[in-house]
């Protein structure tokens, strides 16, 4: 059996929720053990906060937002909770969500709670010897591209998230939206990014597909059977979940996949596992996605470049906060490196129309 590598940890400082509050109210909304209530933190992640509740034997998680974020954003725990409850009953590869809060007094924020799903959550910084082998790794790629097609080729009327999004105009209004957010959280200059957003606002494509989409779609949002097969047992994230074109989908999968043709300051930033050796090139993600998907790939480069700013001004956005005092998290403290280091990338795609060997 493969170790499993995701657990839960002490509370991080500053992330403390009132757990004597919380028990009270999942008592009296659920049925639960009369053990008492333990709470832990799941420690990877930059974006909405996850706890693991113990009550004896009985695991749940519960996810909320960060302080000082835009809760009616990718943080709308709500809305998470709402896509979940409609994947749930048609796709086997999401948790069951139990229930939805509001009430800011339990917690200071909304919050949902799910089920926990057990497996293996591989991340850049899970430890070599924890990683699959080039034939494992070869097997897991490919199957995670066959998940990305299968999530986008859902009946999104089946789920109930006929208005989930607005597809007319997503492209346009995604490359505009991520503009304006790097804009509004902007603490330092970068040349390259100005340049990469300026391309993409005047090269919007004209052709585009409507899909459910998952918009985060990443190794570490999966969860792995704790066996050889390492099969792909639940998707995670789904907060930023919408109907929109999928290739836009497929273009911020490919931002993350860094592989050994990249230079040496995206490879050590270690954010995924995508460098492990058996790992499809992005050009070969792309390939099979277009076998497997029956789309056309056209312009792909445009996705690709969307995909390296998309992820610089997440990352942009949480060092925002970390700047102006919202969280003091010293894992946010070198991340303004990470945003130029993704820009470039992008202005290297876009200069040269590809998405691999591009230095």
């Amino acid at each position: 059996m493969i170790s499993e590598v995701d657990q839960a940890v002490k509370i991080r400082e500053g992330q403390s929720i009132n757990t004597d509050s919380l028990e009270t109210y999942l008592r009296n909304s659920m049925q639960l053990p009369v053990s008492h209530l333990e709470v832990l933190q799941f420690p990877s992640g930059y974006s909405n906060l996850t706890y693991l509740l113990k009550f004896g034997e009985k695991e749940l998680v519960l996810r909320m937002p960060p302080k000082g974020v835009n809760i009616k954003s990718g943080h709308d725990m709500h809305r998470e909770f709402r896509i979940l409850s409609g994947l749930h009953p048609i796709y086997n590869k999401v948790p069951k969500p139990y229930l939805f809060c509001d009430d800011e007094r339990i917690l200071g924020a909304p919050f949902y709670v799910m089920e926990r799903l057990r497996g293996i959550i591989y991340r850049g910084h899970t430890p070599k010897k924890l990683l699959p082998d080039p034939n494992q790794m070869k097997n897991l790629s490919e199957a995670f591209v066959n998940t990305l097609v299968e999530i986008h080729s859902f009946n999104y009327n089946d789920a109930g998230f006929e208005e989930l999004g607005r597809p007319d105009g997503y492209v346009k209004r995604q490359i505009e939206g991520w503009t304006k957010r790097y804009i509004n959280a902007k603490t330092d200059e970068s040349e390259s990014l100005e340049k990469v957003y300026t391309w993409l606002n005047n090269n919007i494509p004209t052709e585009q597909r409507v899909a459910f989409i998952h918009n985060d779609f990443k190794y570490d949002n999966l969860i792995l059977s704790q066996d050889q097969s390492l099969e792909i047992k639940g998707v995670l994230d789904w907060e930023m979940a919408t109907l929109g074109d999928p290739l836009m989908d497929l273009g911020t999968t490919l931002g993350y996949w860094i592989q050994e043709s990249d230079p040496d300051f995206l490879k050590e930033n270690n954010m995924n596992i995508t460098l492990v050796n058996g790992n499809l090139t992005r050009s070969q993600v792309v390939e099979k996605y277009s076998k497997k998907s029956n789309i056309e790939m056209k312009n792909i480069s445009f996705y690709y470049v969307y995909g390296l700013f998309k992820i610089a001004v997440i990352i942009q956005q949480i060092y925002y906060r970390y700047k102006n005092g919202y969280t003091t998290d010293i894992r946010f403290k070198n991340l303004n490196e990470a945003v130029e280091m993704y820009g470039k990338m992008g202005l290297q795609a876009l200069q040269k129309n590809k998405i691999d060997n591009l230095y």
